[in-house]
């Protein structure tokens, strides 16, 4: 029974016996618990959960009603039930999500609120706490009314966007059915992420493509970097272009057509800004979104994990719920038809992904998030795609003769690429075998070159097809 009881729980802690002296030690996580998505807390259970059972229930169960009481402000729901197993006596207490958060322990004149982070109750940081009270007081960050006038910023991308998506022209009474003015005039922090003007400092987003398959120097090692500040559509629109125009669509021969082969899905793409943008945590300062381009992946990291609940990787994305950080832009983004429905942008991150030419269960798309920041990982479907003598990958058309094995590897290095970027490619784990039985024949022959021919030993080295006739 005792299993069935622990496996239905959303968040756990386990007491082989109650702490009365010390008592912090169990409260926290009950402060943890009613400050997010809920939890249970079982007295009598060891960590590795060996039921080792109570003596007195009845005495600790009146002194954790009594502490709760004490020690926890304001009073969350909970639920003291007395269970036996194996003949021993336990206790089981469970703990509601709060809806008037944050709830704190007090003690000796100080209140700190707590959090769960992994299997732990940890101080909530100061931008958590920052939301914990909106959320108590039924309000969000972009509902807020700030004390910038609307009369002195412009709307003309939200405004034509707007057209162009519903069909519909932006009345001047929406701004404020919207959410985006109060009735005096004043801009709400959704209101003032969406203008034209770039009136939020941290409403940024930097965008790098890297060289190779880690992060470097942005002078050394980025093919390209662009930092991007303004309105959220503005937002959107120029990190779609930065993918887009660091992304190929690639194609495959089949017998009476091609199979164009992107990189990513658009769709994804779309899904995985507006996800980043929408639900990032503006609170946090100092930081911006950020979109890192690798040759076998992208990334978008955003400010702030999950709103509520678990982090990401520890959910089922199929039956995961929408809880809105920022409703009021969700709702506008909803209506300019770039979100359908709640909760199902990841999943459609998922479901566009797997559409694309080439892939395969191991290019299916990740998500982690903490309690600091979220991040969604696109895998390049045409990274390490194998190519057989039947499909033959390649950027611009070929005919249809037969084509041998060093072709290939010469129209996949019609971009500069490394050693071991191509050896993978071909499906060799063998770096240095590939390299001597077919880099170093064309070497010779010409027919491919160093980047860096100065140091060949250079870390940075990549191959690339030479514009020199082959000798012979």
């Amino acid at each position: 029974m005792i299993e069935k009881l622990i496996a239905e729980a959303t968040e756990c802690d386990y007491k082989a016996a109650l702490e009365v002296k010390k008592p912090k030690s169990w409260l926290k996580s009950v402060s943890a618990f009613a400050n997010g998505i809920g939890g249970t807390l079982f007295f009598g259970v060891a960590d590795d959960r060996e039921i080792v059972g109570l003596t007195d229930v009845q005495s600790d169960a009146e002194t954790i009603s009594r502490l709760i009481r004490e020690r926890i402000t304001p009073l969350p729901h909970f639920v003291l039930t007395p269970v036996k197993e194996n003949g021993k006596e336990l206790l089981i207490l469970k703990i509601a999500a709060g809806r008037a958060t944050p709830y704190y322990y007090k003690a000796d004149g100080i209140m700190k609120a707590y959090i769960r982070s992994g299997n732990d109750s940890v101080p909530a940081p100061g931008h958590v706490l920052n939301e914990l009270i909106l959320k108590g007081t039924n309000q969000s960050f972009d509902s807020l009314v700030t004390n910038a006038p609307k009369d002195d910023y412009s709307f003309t991308l939200l405004e034509a966007v707007y057209l162009e998506r519903t069909g519909h022209h932006f009345e001047a009474t929406d701004y404020i059915s919207f959410g985006l003015i109060d009735k005096n005039g004043f801009l709400t922090n959704a209101g003032r992420l969406l203008t034209d003007q770039h009136s939020v400092f941290n409403c940024r987003l930097f965008c790098t493509r890297w060289n190779g398959l880690e992060k470097g120097s942005i002078f050394d090692d980025a093919l390209d970097n662009k930092e991007y500040a303004g309105g959220l559509i503005y937002l959107l629109q120029s990190g779609y272009d930065f993918i887009r125009n660091n992304s190929k669509t690639r194609f495959a021969k089949e017998a009476r057509f091609r199979v164009d082969k992107p990189d990513y899905s658009d769709r994804a793409v779309t899904e995985a800004l507006v996800n980043a943008l929408i639900h990032r945590d503006f609170i946090i300062m100092g930081r911006e979104i950020h979109i890192d381009m690798y040759d076998d992946r992208l990334e978008i990291q955003s400010p702030g994990g999950m709103f509520e609940g678990k982090p990401i990787q520890e959910c089922d994305i199929n039956s995961i719920c929408s809880v809105r950080r920022n409703p009021v832009i969700a709702d506008l983004f909803h209506r300019m038809k770039y979100m359908e429905r709640r909760g199902s942008g990841l999943k459609k991150i998922l479901s566009e992904t797997a559409k694309l030419p080439g892939y395969t269960e191991q290019l299916k798309p990740e998500f982690y998030s903490t309690s600091f920041d979220f991040r969604v990982i696109l895998k390049n479907v045409n990274y390490n795609l194998l190519v057989s003598p039947q499909v033959i990958l390649q950027d611009t058309p070929q005919d249809n003769k037969q084509v041998s094995f060093e072709e290939k590897i010469l129209i996949f290095c019609k971009e500069a690429r490394s050693r071991r970027e191509i050896a993978q490619y071909f499906g060799y784990k063998d770096v240095r075998h590939f390299s001597i039985s077919y880099l170093r024949p064309l070497m010779e022959q010409k027919r491919l070159r160093l980047t860096i021919p100065d140091k060949p030993n250079s870390r940075n080295q990549k191959y690339i097809v030479s514009t020199a006739k082959k000798e012979g």
